[in-house]
């Protein structure tokens, strides 16, 4: 700004305001500034993109960065299907795998996301580029269709194209069909179009791809030729051996290869499988659920009305997660809008789901008498491992050519007009079908054990007893066994069947099965399907227990005393989980820790629940309707995991059920603002059954306070324990919670940490000390350590920070002993084995990243340390970012640790990243920041966490605000204050008008997209403290009087950063031709300073004022701060 401007303070000495938010990087042009009296909003601005990635040395273990070109096209993800790809270390189900599932304490993460154009990327493990990928993942999660667009991007010129020459792709239910083939009739069969001849296609083996999707879907085993044996690509062998060979690498051995497969047990099919990588599908991410009915909705406000509904429910909302069950909900929303009836979906199962598909598809009742006829082709079809059926298949199980057309027409099987067969529209339908026939064959009482026992006996044979409650037919089989469905089934086939012995069914397969195999994952989502409250009651109790996993278990946990813990990958698996533990009698505590090294030593009977992927909006939303029941559930921590407003706005929801039993919740770290805190103070407003509240490590402000006060005071508040941090508040707030804690004996209200479940305390006689709210306030009066957020907390408390050259931003800490240290106000923790000495000084990117290739594909992401220490001293450093990750649109593989040493810079992949920070485990020590890779050619935004600035002019009586919106980055947040980044780049601010302050303004932050609120603040007039005098000239005869340049000199050499623009100012009123000239020739700005200095010996005062009000227009910040130190006054907005 042109004039002197003061800054928005949030009760701090340096002048801001601050509160975390996802603010979408450029942050200022994707959101709404909102005024009650005037709404500006500024212009948005597209950001360019980056394009290719530069050779760069990495660090042993880390990553290698190498040029692709692969991805040519910027909107590859618009134009494709978004699935959520996990890259895995090892398949969980090798037997290797089993072993290594069983932790002692905490799972060790098991790989990271990636996106579609990384597939055949290094692998972690070895740096080799993949040669075999294998993408497995649960029944519809998207596989056939993740490789057929692959097929497609390669095709269009969007993806690998500088990888390979040809690609063939290969449905291996329709392969199977075929007896023998040569491998020239092979590849012709994997072309659209011939595009070369053969010999000239196998003569770059290296360049070819094989796409085979469904390799465990017919019933063979690919075992290769003899290697001796030389075949000529023109000879004929069996089907299943040219593919064993190929897979081998008895032929082209340098060729690629891309198999999908529901099962990661492929050793039995391709036993010279080797070492592939691995990639699970888990769906859909959040976003692309919703961007799903865009696409299958012609109508727009159909696709908005349909997917309003779904988000209302929580349930519906996670099945979308599945690709081929979001295409299920489409369907049947879409004929109920055809039908002009309300939308009425309310499905909770997979099972409940098909049978409301169908009830709408097929209701002509001759055609539920045809289904029969389908049911029992289906459930032949899955014995045998057969998916592809003739016409004579169909008419042998009596069904009419008129019903085979009309299910044709209805889509409920499809023909392959490649081999004149049928098939089921998708293989999960076909399993649902069978398992519908098993019930439809069992309904005679009289053969009814005999029929249990022959049903299980197919199964267990099928499938195998480890295995049995990973089938999706076993699943089904729960499912439609529940009440609900078996009413369902006698209206649609009006038919009774004996609900009782349907359920003698069940008890019989658990009691087949759970002699050999402990509860596991599959079993749970077994239960969920049932909704059968006996049965869950009955396994549930069972489950004290280990969950181990099954062969092919998505999930796993062991046991360590009192603890399960659970590893979950997506939203279908959290509800499941979380639905059984309402019926869960000895889990007394629920922990969802994603960062995994806090290890609270809870004592409660307790689960812990992991994720390696981001808990999103829709995860918590399902997460808290679920808890809401759970009246066995008495402690809750969700410590350490970012929470939105949404997130929160859903916990409310929940701790204010009547059936919620919830007493101690831990929200530590949790991204928490005080616009969250309003929902909070509503929870304590009302007779909840909270006791104990920990909201350590959040940002709640004195604002957020003030509100969590307002629902302390209500009568109706339980609450006996609230933990916050109280360092940065001001002192009026401290003094309204310390009068709160006064008036109510049996409320304690501390800021000191103290680890979850702390085992009690004894006396000399070993007897448990008294832990209540009186105690504990009389221990912390005389034990509780002061302290700022500048000091570094530790198992003693805070440590502070020592300054040792202000200039170069070089501070020194001294910890006292070994354990964990935080600093809240820069962000950097360390783990330490001793008492040790650490140096920290604040650097600029620009210094160390001009000079490297990666300022133009890598995005500086947080601060730049140059940290010295002792080496071995340091076990963990955890570096902030300001990436947000709720959102699930950053991959965490795309963060890397800058180190820049005199060799040139290293990049190292970090241990961990997490929402706020990166670990890296024994770290060496140089300049060190976090960088997140960008990919080229995707138009995407980096959601980042910002801080809000707001500044007035200081002289005009009308008001004018300038706002902010920038990176939470602790250096950029002085840079910009004392205005030292280059002053050649503008920060790019709204310039809010108000005019005359004569009443309260509330400034708002909303998103465009659904005006979610992000940022709030009230302004009054009374905040706006008077402007500061002007430096008038001082009176000829007052020569006592200093004048600012001559006050301030030693500061102004040392600290203006941008001396020709105020040589500009000066030049033709001040500085002549030769002296402007003289004090350009200077090689340093200190320099420079110096010698304007020098000159202004001979200045009267007219030049020195001239002199102060060029320094202003240039340096606004700089001369604000000397003014506010010379005279002891800060001109600031409060909070």
């Amino acid at each position: 700004m042109g004039k002197s401007q003061s800054k928005q303070k949030s009760d701090k000495k340096i002048a801001w305001c601050k509160d975390e938010e996802d603010i979408y990087t450029n942050p200022i042009t994707d959101h709404y500034v909102l005024l009650k009296r005037m709404n500006r909003r500024p212009k948005p601005r597209r950001d360019s993109l980056l394009e290719t990635f530069q050779e760069v040395h990495m660090k042993q273990g880390g990553l290698t960065l190498y040029s692709t070109q692969s991805l040519k096209r910027k909107n590859l993800s618009q134009n494709f299907t978004n699935l959520l790809l996990f890259q895995k270390l090892c398949p969980r189900g090798s037997e290797n795998l089993v072993r290594k599932s069983w932790h002692s304490c905490v799972p060790e993460e098991e790989g990271h996301v990636i996106e579609i154009q990384d597939l055949f990327n290094p692998s972690l493990d070895t740096q080799k580029e993949a040669q075999l990928v294998i993408i497995e993942g649960a029944a519809g999660i998207g596989k056939s269709t993740l490789v057929r667009q692959v097929r497609r991007a390669w095709k269009e010129g969007q993806l690998y194209r500088d990888r390979f020459q040809h690609v063939f792709f290969f449905s291996c239910r329709e392969l199977a069909q075929c007896k023998q083939l040569s491998l020239a009739e092979l590849i012709e069969q994997g072309q659209e179009v011939p595009t070369a001849p053969i010999s000239q296609i196998l003569s770059h083996p290296e360049k070819l791809l094989f796409i085979l999707d469904g390799i465990d879907e017919p019933a063979w085993v690919l075992e290769e030729q003899n290697p001796e044996l030389s075949l000529h690509w023109s000879q004929t062998q069996p089907v299943n051996t040219l593919l064993g060979s190929l897979l081998g690498k008895s032929i082209l051995p340098e060729a690629s290869f891309l198999l999908t497969a529901r099962t990661t047990t492929l050793q039995k099919i391709i036993p010279s499988l080797g070492q592939p990588c691995w990639v699970e599908v888990l769906g859909f991410a959040q976003y692309e659920r919703e961007n799903y009915f865009y696409k299958y909705f012609a109508n727009v406000r159909d696709a908005t009305t349909a997917f309003i509904f779904v988000k209302s429910n929580p349930v519906l909302l996670t099945l979308c997660e599945v690709p081929w069950m979001c295409w299920l909900v489409c369907n049947c929303l879409k004929r109920e809008m055809l039908q002009g009836s309300d939308l009425s979906l309310t499905s909770k199962t997979t099972t409940a789901l098909y049978l409301k598909y169908l009830s709408m598809k097929i209701q002509d009742q001759y055609m539920r008498i045809q289904l029969r006829a389908l049911c029992s082709l289906a459930a032949q079809g899955i014995c045998r491992r057969k998916t592809l059926f003739s016409e004579s298949d169909l008419c042998n199980q009596g069904l009419a050519e008129d019903a085979i057309a009309n299910f044709l027409e209805i889509g409920v099987i499809q023909m392959q007009p490649s081999s004149l067969s049928y098939s089921f529209a998708h293989l999960c339908l076909q399993e649902f079908f069978a398992a519908m026939s098993y019930i439809l064959k069992n309904r005679k009482k009289r053969h009814g054990d005999m029929e249990d026992d022959r049903i299980v006996g197919t199964l267990v044979e099928q499938y195998g007893r480890y295995n049995l409650f990973e089938a999706p037919t076993v699943r089904f089989l729960f499912g439609l066994l529940s009440k609900e469905a078996l009413k369902e089934m006698e209206k649609f086939f009006h038919c009774n069947f004996s609900r009782k012995a349907k359920l003698k069914l069940l008890w019989h397969i658990l009691a087949t099965t759970q002699p050999h195999q402990p509860p596991s994952m599959g079993l749970l989502h077994c239960l969920y399907e049932s909704q059968e409250k006996e049965l869950l009651t009955h396994v549930m109790h069972d489950l004290q227990g280990t969950i181990v996993p099954g062969t092919n278990d998505i999930a796993h946990t062991v046991v360590q005393t009192n603890v399960k813990h659970l590893v979950i990958q997506t939203d279908m698996e959290l509800m499941v989980v979380t639905f059984c533990i309402q019926f869960c009698c000895h889990v007394r505590s629920l922990q969802v820790n994603m960062e995994r090294q806090k290890g609270y030593a809870l004592m409660a009977p307790r689960m812990v629940l992991y994720r390696w992927t981001p808990i999103t909006d829709a995860s918590w939303k399902i997460l808290f309707s679920n808890l809401k029941f759970a009246r066995n559930l008495e402690e809750l921590d969700l410590s350490g995991n970012p929470m939105s407003f949404c997130a929160v706005l859903n916990l409310y929801k929940t701790l204010v059920h009547p059936e919620c039993q919830l007493k101690i919740l831990w929200l530590v770290e949790c991204g928490l603002t005080s616009t969250h805190c309003s929902l909070l103070a509503e929870v304590l407003s009302v007779h909840s059954s909270l006791t104990e509240l920990d909201l350590q490590l959040n940002d709640l402000g004195n604002r957020g306070v003030r509100r969590l006060c307002e629902g302390l005071r209500n009568p109706a508040c339980n609450l006996s324990v609230l933990r916050l941090d109280q360092a940065s508040l001001s002192d009026q707030v401290i003094t309204e919670l310390r009068t709160l804690e006064a008036k109510n004996a049996n409320l304690l209200i501390s800021s000191t940490w103290k680890p979850h479940g702390m085992v009690p305390t004894t006396n000399m006689d070993k007897e448990e000390v008294d832990d209540s709210p009186a105690l504990l306030k009389q221990q912390r009066q005389q034990s509780e350590p002061l302290g700022t957020e500048d000091d570094f907390w530790g198992p003693t408390g805070p440590v502070a920070t020592e300054v040792v050259d202000r200039e170069r931003n070089l501070y020194r800490v001294q910890l006292p002993m070994a354990g964990s240290y935080h600093c809240p106000s820069t962000g950097l923790h360390f783990v330490v084995t001793r008492a040790v000495t650490i140096e920290i000084e604040f650097c600029a990117w620009s210094q160390y990243l001009n000079k490297t290739p990666l300022q133009h594909s890598h995005m500086v992401a947080g601060p730049l340390f140059d940290i010295k220490v002792e080496q071995g001293a340091v076990t963990a450093v955890y570096l902030p970012h300001f990436v947000a990750l709720q959102e699930e649109t950053v991959d965490i593989s795309l963060f890397h640790v800058a180190h820049f040493q005199e060799h040139g810079m290293v990049l190292e992949t970090p241990a961990r990243v997490e929402e706020h920070y990166a670990a890296l485990e024994s770290p060496s020590f140089s300049p060190m920041g976090i960088l997140l890779r960008l990919i080229p050619a995707v138009g995407q935004f980096i959601p980042i966490n910002s801080i809000t600035l707001i500044y007035y002019h200081l002289y005009l009586e009308n008001v004018t605000f300038h706002l902010y919106l920038v990176p939470n980055d602790c250096t950029i947040r002085k840079e910009l204050e004392l205005c030292y980044r280059s002053p050649g780049e503008s920060q790019l601010f709204s310039e809010i008008y108000i005019g005359r302050m004569d009443s309260e303004i509330m400034l708002e932050i909303r998103d465009k997209r659904h005006m979610n609120l992000l940022w709030e603040a009230l302004l009054q007039p009374e905040d706006l403290r008077p402007a500061l005098p002007r430096i008038s000239s001082a009176p000829r005869d007052a020569l006592s009087l200093i004048h600012f340049m001559d006050e301030h000199r030693e500061q102004l050499v040392v600290r203006v950063t941008s001396v020709d623009p105020l040589l500009d100012k000066l030049y033709g009123v001040v500085l002549s031709e030769e002296e402007y000239e003289a004090v350009r020739a200077e090689t340093t700005n200190q320099d420079k300073m110096r010698k304007l200095f020098s000159l202004s010996y001979s200045w009267n005062q007219f030049c020195k004022d001239r002199f102060y009000l060029a320094l202003k227009e240039t340096h606004p910040h700089l001369v604000m701060e000397l003014l506010e130190k010379s005279r002891g006054e800060v001109v600031s907005v409060r909070f």
